[in-house]
């Protein structure tokens, strides 16, 4: 079975990151992004991956070569685009080796779950497309999914699995319907695909989906368990790591070899002299005596120098952060150089500064 994972978008709210690599590439608990949609897919029995790329593509490459090559080998390649095609016009450049039900995933997000449930349940619905679906407290900054009991049913908010009937972009609180979100992996028959103007920009959720639903073909969805997260606002990486670290035990991938400290994680070659509270060091890092993170990210290659301070920052590769500094809601951009006493706040600095 085919796999395709979409990973051409900038990132844009994850700069001065992004500014060097693509959103996918971006680390979480000493991983890619990329990975862990990888890894389910994997565990799916999907033998097949396809990584659909645009900018900077050819860092995701280099990346996606190395899973032929894992103790546990699929067999991988990327596809980069030429110009930006949307994420169905992404896929349908594939359709010729996309002829029978296939998988599409987002190489943005964090997210591990069982995708072989996903397609279980597709079969059993006879859906053209089936969607899997992520419960939020506040739908008001997603897409949500109105699901009915049967195909071309009414809506019943409280479903969490069922037949497509409604999308709604963004709601208001009065317009909400539900609370169970698009999680931005699809199973699709290739009749589907079809649908996608050839040569133009398709996006799934806006232009391919209502079309499926207009046509009157059946859509199914499932709400997933497992770990899902949308990395596109740095806040969000610091929120999936405190998740991975805590549900570390039951998580169907191998985590970095390193150190557990409570609610954070030392990287097996990094030194720490300092203090983690809910904080990750990644790789070959270096934090200084005396020195505090608290809710950090620092990802490899980084020195933090002593006594410094720093609350909810995300620290990009080869970072160095001088002996008495202090850094509160701040994201630093790969190699960035910080003087000794540097103090910021609310800010993002990249690699120039």
């Amino acid at each position: 079975m085919f796999g395709v994972i979409m990973a051409g978008g900038q990132g844009s709210r994850l700069r001065p990151l992004t500014l060097t690599r693509p959103k996918p590439m971006v680390e979480v608990l000493g991983r890619p992004v990329i990975d862990f949609v990888k890894d389910a897919m994997q565990d799916a029995s999907i033998d097949t991956i396809v990584v659909t790329t645009g900018y900077r593509g050819e860092q995701l490459e280099q990346h996606v070569e190395s899973w032929n090559t894992l103790p546990n080998p699929i067999d991988a390649w990327v596809n980069q685009e030429s110009s930006p095609m949307g994420t169905a016009g992404s896929v349908r450049l594939l359709s010729e080796h996309l002829t029978e039900t296939f998988v599409v995933g987002s190489g943005d997000s964090v997210a591990s779950f069982d995708i072989g449930a996903l397609l279980a349940a597709h079969r059993a619905s006879g859906a053209k497309v089936t969607m899997a679906l992520w419960e939020v407290e506040d739908p008001t900054e997603f897409g949500i999914v109105g699901l009915s009991r049967s195909h071309l049913g009414s809506l019943d908010g409280q479903l969490r699995e069922g037949y497509i009937c409604r999308f709604k972009e963004k709601p208001t609180v009065a317009e909400a319907f539900s609370n169970v979100i698009n999680a931005g992996l699809y199973i699709i028959e290739p009749e589907v695909l079809a649908l996608v103007p050839e040569g133009e920009k398709f996006d799934f959720s806006k232009q391919l989906f209502p079309l499926v639903l207009e046509k009157g073909w059946p859509m199914y969805a499932k709400t997933i368990d497992g770990v899902w997260f949308d990395v596109g606002h740095p806040s969000e990486l610091i929120r999936a790591q405190h998740t991975l670290i805590a549900q570390r035990q039951t998580l169907p991938f191998p985590l970095p070899k390193g150190d557990f400290e409570g609610n954070s994680f030392v990287a097996e070659s990094a030194e720490m002299k300092g203090t983690l509270e809910g904080s990750v060091v990644s790789s070959h890092s270096m934090v200084g005596l005396g020195t505090h993170l608290e809710d950090v990210l620092v990802m490899s290659n980084c020195t933090i120098g002593e006594n410094c301070m720093v609350q909810n920052t995300v620290i990009g590769q080869g970072v160095s952060i001088g002996s008495g500094s202090i850094l509160k809601n701040v994201i630093l951009g790969d190699g960035s150089i910080l003087e000794d006493k540097s103090s910021y706040e609310n800010c993002r600095i990249p690699a120039s500064e």
